[in-house]
């Protein structure tokens, strides 16, 4: 096993491929999520310490029967919770030869030409967002890790150990950042939240009032963060407006663009980035927007020799001898880490396999579903969005009649057993958030296959009982094949449907009839659809019995 010969390396491929393109070739029809405990887990997993080896095929059987359906896939076109990239088979394949290969990308020396090839990597990113040429930076694990980096080398150009270093971050920044602070010695107490306004970007007019503020209380402001897409709005900060505080007040500014950044790339978003090239570092997250498998983060330094200060450490047993300057690069100059996997290689092959023209289209793809389904929420009467799109994230909640009229934490309450529903579902996956004190439900799209308006869908005895529209499903062009297809694998009992169509695109009735059948079983309490091209009577409960 751990040195097979190359007819048995070639058998598992073929048994590995096979693998992947059946999963990939029917993943529409998969759920995305299956409802799951931890016990049940783990009772398929044999806890003895293993002494014996196994075969391959059964540790392939395994992965498949014991992880993959017990695992939410990602992949699936209609996943929109969180901020998650499917990955693509070219960034798969590629980790598999990086891996092959297994080159650590310490210096130079040690991995030659993944080290050159990391560095066009970096520069082609630097290119994408606009930086002038001396700029550079690394591959890393994620976002978190490159504000991290980015946040190291701010602090070296105001260092103060007597804990007065202060950071500037809108309420909505990720919570990376401030755990940033604390690992870094400046504490999570010096981050001032500042202030956000009807957009969730962060409110200039508050950020200079908190600066001037520290500055007569004797704090040493350093650094002030930029939001390019927030976690849980999409919303871009203005960022050249903030760059000319910076420069004001003489501080560093970092712009976390792991969700968002890449944005840059699409047409209709270009604008929302301007400035964005003046920043002294920027986080990014191929394995976001770039639709690559986790895991592969960047951080861009605008003058790289600045981080070099923070990062660069000599010992006897990693000194370079008899190296010219070019080779005697090391990236563990720049950042954290020392030993680190080939990540570029997933990078370069995707930018060089499908260009940029396709890159920018697909996040325009995107951005266009994420509008489309801001429009149908806004043309109907019992949803509405709790926040403006920016970019491909949306957030929306639902609202009866009835409970309008009740009060703002019954709606929550409400919202809050949707989302539980709907992942217990598994037809589509939404995350959530809190914004100004109200929950809400929260997608992104962020999947190169969602090619059709996300359709959202909820439908259980409970939420119906306590709403007299219950869950409401959209149905959009294209969308009949996945009421079908997700329900044929996830039947609903004790199911309340309510069936959307809100553009003009015929249905077909024997369609309908077929999804009523595949809907309701014979325990359903109520059922009641509306396509707007079919009238179909309301199927009373004795009907089933």
């Amino acid at each position: 096993m751990v040195d097979p010969s190359a007819d048995e390396i070639c058998s598992w491929s073929n048994s590995v491929t096979q693998f992947m393109a059946d999963y990939l070739g029917d993943l529409r029809d998969r759920g995305v999520y299956r409802h799951m405990v931890s016990r049940a887990i783990r009772k398929r997993l044999d806890p003895a310490l293993p002494i014996d080896g196994s075969d391959f095929d059964e540790l392939l059987k395994f992965f498949r029967e014991a992880i993959v359906p017990f695992s939410r896939q990602n992949a699936h076109p209609r996943m929109f919770g969180y901020v998650q990239s499917p990955g693509t088979p070219l960034g798969a394949f590629a980790d598999l030869l990086a891996s092959t290969l297994n080159a650590n990308l310490t210096v130079w020396r040690s991995a030659p030409a993944p080290v050159e090839l990391e560095r066009l990597t970096i520069d082609w990113i630097r290119q994408i967002l606009g930086f002038k040429a001396e700029a550079g930076g690394l591959f890393v694990s994620g976002g978190s890790m490159a504000n991290l980096a980015a946040l190291a080398a701010a602090r070296q150009t105001k260092y103060d150990s007597s804990g007065r270093l202060r950071i500037y971050a809108s309420t909505e920044t990720h919570f990376s950042i401030s755990k940033a602070a604390a690992l870094l010695g400046i504490g999570r107490e010096n981050v001032r939240l500042v202030a956000v306004d009807e957009r969730f970007k962060i409110r200039v007019d508050d950020l200079l009032a908190k600066i001037t503020a520290d500055l007569e209380a004797g704090y040493l402001p350093f650094c002030v963060v930029a939001n390019a897409g927030t976690v849980n709005t999409g919303a871009v900060d203005p960022l050249a407006e903030i760059r000319e505080i910076a420069d004001r007040f003489q501080l560093w500014m970092h712009v976390d663009g792991s969700y968002g950044g890449f944005a840059v790339l699409a047409e209709s978003a270009k604008k929302l980035f301007a400035g964005i090239e003046r920043a002294d570092s920027i986080a990014l997250d191929p394995h976001k927007w770039l639709y690559l498998p986790v895991d592969v983060g960047c951080v861009i330094y605008r003058e790289p020799e600045i981080a070099r200060a923070a990062f660069a450490h000599e010992a006897e047993y990693t000194r370079i001898i008899g190296q010219q300057a070019d080779e005697a690069f090391a990236f563990w100059d720049y950042g954290p880490e020392l030993s680190r996997r080939f990540r570029a290689l997933k990078v370069w092959m995707l930018l060089k396999g499908v260009g940029l023209d396709y890159l920018g289209e697909a996040i325009e793809s995107n951005l266009a579903c994420a509008r489309h389904l801001e429009s149908m929420v806004r043309a109907s009467n019992d949803f509405e969005m709790v926040a403006p799109i920016e970019l491909s994230i949306f957030c929306f909640r639902h609202v009866s009649a009835q409970l309008r009229n009740g009060s703002p934490q019954a709606i929550d309450a409400f919202n809050e057993r949707l989302l539980i529903a709907l992942q217990r579902d598994g037809s589509s996956y939404l995350s959530n958030a809190t914004l100004g004190g109200r929950f809400a439900l929260r997608g992104c799209v962020l999947n190169y296959r969602t090619t059709s308006p996300p359709c959202v869908v909820a439908a259980q005895a409970e939420l119906a009982r306590r709403s007299s529209l219950g869950a409401s499903a959209f149905v959009a062009g294209g969308a009949q094949r996945f009421h079908l297809s997700a329900q044929y694998h996830h039947p609903w009992t004790d199911a309340f449907v309510f069936l959307r169509r809100p553009c003009d695109c015929p249905i077909d009735r024997a369609l309908v009839d077929k999804a009523l059948k595949l809907f309701v079983s014979a325990q359903a309490q109520h059922l009641f659809a509306a396509t707007g091209c079919v009238s179909l009577p309301q199927i009373e409960q004795d009907n089933f019995k």
